[in-house]
């Protein structure tokens, strides 16, 4: 089959045929595939048969990988992790969020595989962050450039939630420990396309620094309810075997919790990124890179 990409939206989301992730990649094609990603902000994959080891092969082709500190982790490649959710086990990532903001440096992407499917349901809904951002008002989008925002592991993963009871109360108090809040600018400058993009998400962003709480609850609300746009969305209905490769940089995403008591198995690999900064705050290496 030949190489082919099909978008899906003007904004955001496309399907890459004539590739087979199971085999290694050429430089040529895993630039091409990266080009994609830069430029689609989540790019699918049909029809793959990947063991876990060829899955954490193939993103580490991107960089290195993130061990999560809470999910189960694959046996045979430990630094995947298994979402298992069913009646016993709902989903806890129906809401919107951006993968593992609760670190220094948040991933450039994430690939998810699936594993195991209910009969319906079970989709997924990604939103282009730089679109969002640039529909905003321009006084408004020069505000929030100015400002950092609160990331924390505690608000997506509280003590009482699904994900810590399921990892056992030790486990949590020690990622509680290990990843304390952290600051990231609400809007980033790609660092690979240059574009800006909001960077808060309901999933993970506690607070704006610098706000009263209600000025900052209120500008949070009206983010967080914007970025749910229908102009900046894609959403992909999963069939067996599917794979979701997206830049977590420059998006949110969305699993529709809508298929209990029937089972979703996935697998994801994470691929670390750097730290997230604004072009008007432009960090040393960068900028001398840049010049």
């Amino acid at each position: 089959m030949p190489f082919t990409i099909q978008p899906l939206t003007p904004a955001i989301g496309a399907v890459i045929e004539g590739v087979d992730l199971s085999q290694p990649m050429s430089d040529d094609l895993l630039q091409t595939v990266r080009q994609a990603l830069l430029r689609h902000k989540v790019i699918f994959f049909q029809d793959q048969q990947l063991t876990p080891v060829q899955h954490r092969d193939f993103a580490a082709r991107f960089g290195p990988l993130h061990t999560h500190p809470l999910y189960p982790g694959v046996p045979e490649a430990p630094e995947l992790f298994i979402l298992d959710n069913h009646a016993g086990n709902p989903t806890d990532n129906d809401a919107w969020h951006t993968d593992i903001t609760f670190i220094e440096t948040p991933p450039m992407g994430s690939i998810l595989y699936a594993k195991r499917l209910p009969p319906l349901g079970g989709d997924t809904v990604w939103s282009d962050m730089k679109a969002a951002y640039e529909a905003l008002s321009a006084p408004l989008r020069d505000f929030l450039a100015g400002l950092d925002a609160v990331h924390d592991f505690a608000r997506g993963f509280p003590a009482r939630g699904r994900v810590a009871g399921a990892a056992g109360a030790e486990k949590h108090t020690q990622a509680l420990e290990a990843h304390p809040p952290v600051l990231h600018p609400v809007v980033r400058t790609h660092p690979e396309t240059g574009a800006d993009g909001l960077f808060v998400n309901y999933g993970f962003t506690e607070r704006i620094k610098g706000l009263r709480r209600k000025e900052s609850d209120a500008i949070l609300s009206v983010l967080f309810a914007h970025i749910q746009q229908p102009e900046f969305l894609v959403r992909w209905r999963w069939t067996p075997n599917a794979v979701a490769f997206w830049d977590n940089r420059v998006t949110q995403h969305y699993a529709v919790n809508d298929y209990l008591p029937h089972q979703r198995i996935m697998n994801r690999a994470t691929v670390l990124g750097d730290r997230p900064y604004h072009r008007s705050r432009m960090p040393a290496q960068v900028a001398a890179a840049a010049a």
